[in-house]
């Protein structure tokens, strides 16, 4: 788990007013605090993505739980001055240098086969913030190595605040999402081959990795034992579902070499 050692300042954008920090580690996160505007679920949230990127091999910043001190909040006024809570928060690695993903510089990743898998990703957990918000996808060039990286998991669920109800309504839906970076990958990158690799690295998720992540998430965040049920309950459905959510694109990407052949995913 990582301590914050310094603060930074504002991101600067941002529903939830991330915050940058420096931590234990020597590196810079993006931190989503405990008291932003959305409340503690986008902090599970932000968790439960943390966790599936790992488990899927999925484009997303480093990040996990980090503590901020008494003694760190003590020392700085602006922390104090937003009433910014000792305990548990959620960082994610800063970026920097990176730039928006648009139209023009998409074909400079070399990382886009990844996509197929943020995609299924986003489309198991109902995310549709990811093309909605055009921040939410961004490139970074290492070298001569340019990658994209998909930021802010705060809107799984279609929104930050879920219940066991929402939950309950959102796990048999299936919902295509075709804007702007999506439908570019779809029509002009992404290979069948490339989606039934995804495919297969969430059927080998097993019901006690998912029990393992749902326990890891702190009870600061989630006391609601009801609530962490119904989120097992979701996962393992929305897993057990992956060829019914993955269809959908499997029937576009049908042509010879993998590609959509019509203007569908404009």
């Amino acid at each position: 788990m990582l301590t914050a050692v310094t603060y930074l300042g504002s991101v600067g954008l941002g529903v939830t007013s991330p915050q940058l920090f420096k931590a234990d580690d020597g590196l810079v996160y993006v931190v989503k605090l405990k008291n932003n505007r959305l409340g503690l679920k986008v902090l599970v949230n932000e968790l439960l993505a943390c966790r599936f990127a790992t488990l899927m091999d999925l484009c997303f910043p480093p990040g996990g739980i980090i503590t901020i001190t008494e003694e760190l909040l003590t020392k700085t006024r602006r922390l104090r001055a937003a009433r910014v809570e000792p305990g548990l928060h959620f960082a994610s690695r800063y970026i920097s240098g990176s730039r928006y993903v648009v139209k023009s510089n998409l074909h400079r990743a070399t990382n886009k086969s990844q996509m197929a898998g943020v995609m299924l990703f986003d489309h198991m957990f109902h995310n549709l913030d990811r093309t909605w918000n055009r921040r939410n996808l961004i490139m970074h060039r290492n070298e001569d190595k340019a990658q994209i990286y998909a930021i802010d998991n705060s809107h799984l669920f279609k929104k930050g605040r879920w219940t066991v109800a929402w939950l309950a309504k959102l796990e048999p839906k299936i919902i295509m999402n075709y804007r702007r970076a999506y439908g570019w990958l779809l029509k002009h990158y992404l290979t069948a081959n490339d989606f039934k690799d995804y495919i297969e690295k969430v059927r080998s998720i097993t019901d006690e990795d998912i029990e393992t992540i749902v326990s890891e998430i702190p009870l600061e965040w989630l006391p609601d034992d009801k609530e962490r049920q119904a989120l097992i309950h979701y996962i393992k459905a929305r897993r057990d579902m992956i060829d019914k959510i993955a269809r959908p694109f499997l029937e576009l990407l049908t042509d010879e070499d993998g590609r959509p052949d019509s203007d569908e995913s404009k």
